[in-house]
């Protein structure tokens, strides 16, 4: 029973995320890279957090070559 209840909240909450990058048009376009298929991740896992007021950030600091 608990399994169960835990694999449908994890399948809203999924859900949701979807519906969240859905409304952010990421499905719309053709091209896909890398960052775009981590964008759409990132907004599915993290998505419905937006909707209960929470604004998650991810940065990012990609490291200079040496001189």
């Amino acid at each position: 029973m608990t399994a169960r209840l835990i694999a449908l909240i994890v399948l809203v909450w999924l859900l949701i995320g979807a519906a969240a990058a859905y409304q952010r048009g990421y499905f719309k376009t053709d091209s896909s890279n890398c960052a775009k298929v981590g964008t759409v991740a990132a907004t599915v896992v993290a998505g419905p957090l937006n909707y209960v007021g929470v604004n998650p950030k991810i940065t990012c600091v990609i490291p200079q070559p040496s001189k």
